[in-house]
């Protein structure tokens, strides 16, 4: 018989031993990313492995939403919504001290996964020399907003 741990008591468990004074003292942030298959290699990395890290960022579900009102930009332009969304993560990353090289995890939301190699294309012009983070790419039938034709969450990590 399996005993599960129920969620709120294994969160406060890792708050603590984040919050010890053995890993304050400890400031040293490193990250490494691994590819096992030849095919994803340059394209994402399968595994990222962060120690001892100091600022955790998430960034839930940046698309083509004009800042301010929220009206859908780009509509049709699935390159330029690309672009758009991506232009908002370094955005908002720069605010929490943070560059395209600290993201550790995306996953990105597309309604037509015929715009693959157009994604890819965005994702280098976008991200020229950020180191690869782990990727998860899913095809929806909708986003939030209609219009919407990629939406993406981002989990960065910076030293402190």
């Amino acid at each position: 018989m399996k005993r599960h741990i129920p969620f709120a008591l294994a969160l406060v468990g890792s708050l603590a031993i984040l919050s010890s004074p053995a890993f304050a003292q400890n400031p040293r942030f490193e990250k490494k990313t691994y590819n096992y298959s030849e095919w994803t290699k340059g394209k994402f990395a399968e595994a990222v492995t962060v120690v001892n890290p100091g600022k955790m960022i998430f960034l839930a579900g940046i698309g083509p939403e004009r800042e301010g009102d929220g009206v859908i930009l780009h509509k049709g332009d699935f390159e330029a919504q690309c672009g758009y969304a991506w232009q908002k993560i370094k955005k908002i990353l720069a605010l929490h001290g943070a560059t395209p090289s600290d993201i550790v995890k995306t996953t990105i939301y597309v309604t037509d996964i015929r715009n693959f190699d157009l994604l890819g294309k965005c994702n280098a012009e976008a991200l020229p020399g950020a180191d690869l983070s782990a990727g998860t790419l899913v095809n929806v039938s909708q986003l939030a907003w209609p219009d919407m034709a990629i939406e993406i969450d981002v989990i960065a990590v910076t030293a402190k």
